[in-house]
This record gives structure tokens, sequence and C-alpha cells, in this order.
């Protein structure tokens, strides 16, 4: 182990935002996307609610994958990894609750198994790799997540009595501490910062987001140094520098990347590296036509 100064990288947001129905989860979602990478051509968004994105078209050519049932962690990561193969800069998850409480999620999964106690032991791993693939994405990400009237139930003598005790985001307890922001709009759309480790929105006055929260937000991710390759040399001559220029097709790309999966799908860097000989190729192709 080494001792070293802390030091300010670069960053990806992963951005939260919670809210009742009709509380403008993905409109919000959709302006802020547009302010962090300037180009919603370049935004996708996985819609399990019904359609519900498709009727913001009028905002611009944004990207959409419909998520439907069953609503299992495997399936909201494929659609995550093919909006990162697909080269989309912001990816949007709308939502996130049916991953944990709709029709296939984490809780019927439980349910399945029998509804003990020990069959989270099974559910949980597959849980977190959901929330795996949201943190360690290259691209920035933002999460909407449904929120409920919660209950308690207070104990008076004999009797029982049920009160409300505020509202309660349908996904597990904790998921707000694994992000950057977690921002909770109200039925007007305000927004308050509940969570925020940029410091840009905490303990200010709420605010309806906008375009410019994504451009504030963007400006914040720039900041600092460029985040380093752990263990991995890309530099022009290097190894895994040549592997990718040998490749002169997508096939080609692709089987390089399928037989070094697990160490790509770790390293932002090479993933951006596999992604601009992606590119560079689709112009080679495209000029050749």
């Amino acid at each position: 182990m080494q001792l070293r100064k802390a030091t300010r990288k670069k960053a990806k947001i992963r951005l939260g935002l919670s809210a009742v129905s009709g509380g403008g989860k993905t409109y919000s979602s959709i302006l802020i996307a547009k302010g962090l990478c300037g180009d919603l051509n370049k935004v996708a968004i996985i819609d399990t609610e019904n359609g519900s994105a498709d009727l913001y078209a009028h905002l611009g050519d944004f990207n959409v994958v419909t998520l439907t049932a069953p609503f299992t962690p495997e399936r909201y990561i494929e659609a995550i990894k093919s909006c990162e193969k697909a080269g989309m800069e912001v990816i949007i998850v709308d939502s996130i609750s049916h991953e944990w409480d709709g029709k296939g999620g984490c809780l019927e999964i439980v349910e399945s198994l029998g509804g003990k106690y020990q069959d989270w032991a099974k559910v949980t791993p597959r849980h977190q790799a959901f929330i795996d693939a949201i943190i360690h994405s290259p691209s920035h990400v933002i999460t909407t997540v449904r929120r409920k009237q919660d209950y308690e139930m207070i104990k008076e003598g004999n009797k029982v009595r049920i009160e409300k005790s505020g509202l309660k985001e349908i996904t597990r307890e904790g998921f707000e501490y694994e992000l950057t922001i977690n921002l909770e709009l109200d039925i007007q759309h305000n927004a308050t910062a509940s969570k925020d480790r940029t410091q840009l929105f905490m303990g200010k006055a709420a605010f309806v987001p906008s375009e410019k929260t994504g451009e504030i937000i963007a400006a914040w991710c720039e900041q600092g140094e460029a985040p380093i390759a752990i263990g991995v040399n890309i530099k022009p001559g290097s190894d895994w520098y040549n592997k990718v220029e040998d490749c002169t097709t997508q096939k080609e790309l692709v089987e390089l990347y399928q037989k070094n999966k697990s160490e790509v799908d770790a390293n932002p860097l090479l993933q951006q590296l596999i992604s601009n000989r992606r590119n560079q190729i689709n112009d080679k192709t495209l000029s050749a036509a």
C-alpha cells in the first residue's frame, strides 16, 4: 500500500431524482441530461414507465430503450450496457423502482424463492450487480425513483393507530448513498438536495431543474485531473494501444472486447480507447462508401 495526497479527479455524475407521480422526474432528467452533454443525440433513456419518455420527443432527438417486465436486475444491466456500447454520454434510468418492486423485480424474486430471509443471499448479489453497473458506468447516469406515502403503526394501549410518516423512495433503502447528488422533487417540480457531494445544491433554496442545472453539474465534473488507468498503460506504443489499433473492422474490435471483457468493463479509459477506435472505423467505412 502506498500513501498519497488526495487529488480531485474528473468525474461522471451519478444523479438521482425522486418524486411522487406527476413530480416531473422524466422531464427534469431530460433537461438536465441536455445540459450535461449539450446534445440529446448523446442521451439514452431506459424507459420502464409505459412509454412516458416518448411524451417528451418534442424536446429533441434523444434515444429510448423500452424495458418491459420482467424487471430483473440483469435486464436493467443489459440495457445499461447497450447504451454504453452505443456511445451514449448520458444514460437516464427511468425508473429504478421496478427493479426493486416491479413485476420480476427483487421483491418478487425473493417471494418466488419462498420469501424466507435466507433467500436474500441469492437476490442481494443480483441487486448489487445492478448498483455496480450504475456506479462503474463510463457515462453520466441519471436515475429516477418513485416515492410513495409511508405509514407507521403506533401502539396505544391495546389499540394500534396508523399514522403517515412522510414519503418513501420505492427502492432498496440506502440507494441514495451510492449517488453523487440526490434531488427530491415536489409536485410543483421544485427540487431540493437530500444528498450532495458536490455542494452545488445542498442547503440552497428549492429550484426547478433545467438545462442550466446540467451545465453546472458538467462544469463540476470537469474540474480536477483526468482519471488514472491504474495498472494499465494505454499510451501510444503500449500493448493495449497496439491491440486496439490493430483492429480494422467492427468484428475484430468486438472480439477483442469479448476476450478481455472483465478488464475493459472495469476501466473507463480502456472503454474510451475502444470507443474512439470504433468511431474511427465507422468514419473510414462511411468515407469508403
